[in-house]
C-alpha cells in the first residue's frame, strides 16, 4: 500500500508549475529534476538523461514508452557486460599473478565479482526508473493505447484519489503482479498453484518442493511453524501431509493478505497466519519448524529483494538461535537453504554449521537437489561456475539432547 507519509513532486509543463502525488514502491526521492519527452525521443537520448540523473516524464504513445524502456535496458546491459568483464579479466589476472597466492586470490575475485554486479543491479535500477508517467485520480493514463491499469495498481498501491506520478518500471511491477495473481504459478509436484500478490516473492524457483515430499514426518506431527511464509508454500505442503496444526508466519502484511488467499482457495482451515518477526506468539510448541530464508547475505535493495537476501545473515541467524525453545520434545527444524553463498565465498559452510551448534542444533539428515533455473544454465555469466555448482538442500536439525 501507499506510504502513510504523502510525498509531492512538482515539475514545468510549458512554463506551468504542475505538481502531483509522488509514488514510489522503492522509497526513491521525488526527483529534483523533470524533462518532458515523447515519441520524437530517441532512445540515445533518452538514455544520456536517465544516466544523467534527469528524470523523463512521457507524454507519447503508451505501447513507445514501453518500447524506449527496452531499448534503454539493451544499452545498460552492454555497458554493464563490457565493465563486469573488464573487472573479471583484471581480477583473474590478479589471481594468476606468479606473486599472488592462488586460493587467497579466488577468494577475492568471486566476491568481488558478485558484489560488482549488485552495484550494477542497483544502478540499472536507477536509471530506468527515471522513465515516469503520470495518471490521474484512481490511476487513469490519458496516453494513446493506455491500457486500463486501475485495478492492477489499486492491488498492487491502494486507493488513490489524485493524480500521482511513478516510474513506468513500477507501473510494469503492479501490471506483473496482476498477472501472476490472476494466473497463478503451477507447482507441478503438487498438482496446484499458488497466486502471488503485489510485493510478494512468487515461487518460480520451487525444486525445494520435492525435498519437503520427501521428508518423514516426525512421529506424532500434530502442530508445525512454516516462519516467513510469503505465498503460504510451505504451510500448504505441510496441512496436505496431513499436519493437524499449522502456523505460518510473516511480518509483511502484503504476504499475510496472500498467504490468507491461497489457504482460501484450498480450503485449509488447519493453517493458521500471524503477523510475527519470526516466531509464533501464545502458540503450543511445534513438532516441526519449518524455514526457507533468503539465501544469499547481501543488503536488500527493493522489498522483492528481501526474499532472496539478508544482510550479514540475520534472518538466517536469528531463525536458528530461536527455533530450540519453541520446539516439542522430539520436535525437529528444517532448513530449506541454498549453498550459493558458500560458492560465491559470501558464507563458509563450516560458518554454518557453527551456527547450528550455537543454536543447540545438530544435523539428523540433510536431502539435496540441484536448482534447473535459467541462471545455473547461463555459461555466459561471470559467476556461472559458482551458479551451476549450487545446491538446495533440506537440513533436518534437532536438538541436541534429542
Amino acid at each position: 500500500m501507499l506510504p502513510t507519509e504523502k510525498q509531492y513532486v512538482q515539475w514545468h509543463e510549458n512554463e506551468t508549475l504542475r505538481h502531483a502525488r509522488w509514488l514510489s514502491q522503492s522509497n526513491q526521492v521525488p526527483p529534483a529534476r523533470i524533462v518532458s519527452v515523447d515519441d520524437k525521443t530517441t532512445a540515445d537520448e533518452a538514455y544520456r538523461l536517465a544516466c544523467a540523473g534527469t528524470s523523463m516524464l512521457w507524454y507519447g504513445d503508451f505501447h513507445n514508452a514501453r518500447q524506449l524502456l527496452q531499448a534503454i535496458n539493451r544499452r545498460i546491459e552492454r555497458s554493464e557486460q563490457r565493465k563486469i568483464s573488464k573487472a573479471a579479466n583484471k581480477l583473474n589476472k590478479s589471481a594468476e599473478s606468479p606473486h599472488s597466492d592462488k586460493s587467497t586470490a579466488e577468494s577475492l575475485v568471486i566476491p568481488n565479482l558478485f558484489h560488482q554486479q549488485r552495484q550494477a543491479q542497483a544502478q540499472r535500477s536507477r536509471v530506468l526508473s527515471r522513465l515516469l508517467l503520470e495518471l490521474d485520480a484512481g490511476y487513469v493514463s490519458q496516453l494513446r493505447r493506455a491500457p486500463d491499469v486501475s485495478a492492477a495498481c489499486t492491488a498492487a498501491f491502494g486507493e488513490l484519489d489524485e493524480s500521482c506520478l511513478l516510474s513506468f518500471r513500477d507501473l510494469q511491477g503492479a501490471l506483473g503482479a496482476a498477472g501472476w495473481r490472476a494466473k497463478g504459478v503451477p507447482i507441478e509436484s503438487l498438482g496446484l498453484s499458488v497466486f502471488p500478490h503485489y510485493g510478494v516473492f512468487a515461487p518460480t524457483r520451487h525444486e525445494y518442493v520435492q525435498l519437503l515430499l520427501d521428508a518423514p514426518l516426525p512421529d506424532a506431527c500434530d502442530v508445525a511453524f512454516d516462519i516467513g511464509t510469503g505465498t503460504g508454500l510451505l504451510a500448504i505442503i505441510l496441512a496436505q501431509r496431513g499436519v493437524q496444526q499449522v502456523v505460518a508466519t510473516d511480518l509483511n502484511p502484503r504476504a499475510l493478505a496472500c498467504a490468507s488467499e491461497n489457504f482460501a482457495r484450498l480450503e485449509l482451515d488447519a493453517v493458521q497466519l500471524q503477523q510475527a518477526d519470526l516466531f509464533p506468539t501464545d502458540a503450543p510448541l511445534a513438532n516441526l519448524i519449518v524455514c526457507n530464508p533468503p539465501w544469499l547475505p547481501a543488503k536488500p535493495t527493493s522489498p522483492l529483494e528481501y526474499a532472496v537476501y539478508d544482510a550479514n545473515s540475520a534472518m538466517l541467524r536469528g531463525f536458528l538461535q530461536g527455533a530450540k525453545p519453541h520446539l516439542a520434545e522430539q520436535g525437529e527444524v528444517w532448513l530449506i537453504l541454498s549453498d550459493l553463498a558458500e560458492h560465491l565465498q559470501l558464507r563458509s559452510r563450516d560458518e554454518l554449521l557453527g551456527w547450528f551448534a550455537d543454536a543447540g542444533l545438530e544435523v539428523k539428515y540433510r536431502l539435496d537437489t540441484q536448482p534447473k533455473h535459467g541462471r545455473s544454465q547461463d555459461t555466459t555469466d561471470p559467476l556461472f561456475a559458482a551458479r551451476s555448482a549450487e545446491i538446495t538442500s533440506l537440513w533436518c536439525l534437532v536438538p541436541f539432547d534429542n
